[in-house]
């Protein structure tokens, strides 16, 4: 059974890249995808974003930044290049999803930039 958070971001997955298709989002190119990664605890972080690294992903560096509510938090990104197909990019979804669990700090999701 699929974890019902995990549920929703696949489902922000088919929307998005039907969004950018429905939008124009040139499909023959790769996108560059960014999944985001947060947490209130700057150690937890930077042992994730290690991790991702050692797993041989592209890892962005650490930032502080603040949500809608004022509070602190770190984040950073995994940034890949992915054809635009729900099934590629749902998968890996999955892969960040399951390794910010592992983590124990927060997946945000994805996104990309419209490419001509």
């Amino acid at each position: 059974m699929i974890d019902e958070e995990l549920q929703e971001w696949l489902t922000h997955t088919e929307n998005l890249i039907s969004d950018l298709i429905a939008d124009g989002s040139n499909e023959e190119v790769h996108h560059t995808i960014e999944h985001h990664f947060s947490s209130a605890n700057f150690e937890l972080l930077e042992a994730a974003a290690v991790t991702a690294f050692k797993l041989g992903y592209e890892v962005e560096e650490p930032e502080e930044a603040e949500t809608d509510a004022g509070e602190k938090v770190f984040a950073f990104d995994i940034v890949t290049e992915q054809a635009l197909e729900v099934d590629i990019i749902g998968d890996e979804t999955k892969i960040m999803f399951e390794l910010a669990k592992k983590c124990k700090v927060d997946y945000d999701g994805w996104g990309t930039y419209f490419e001509e």
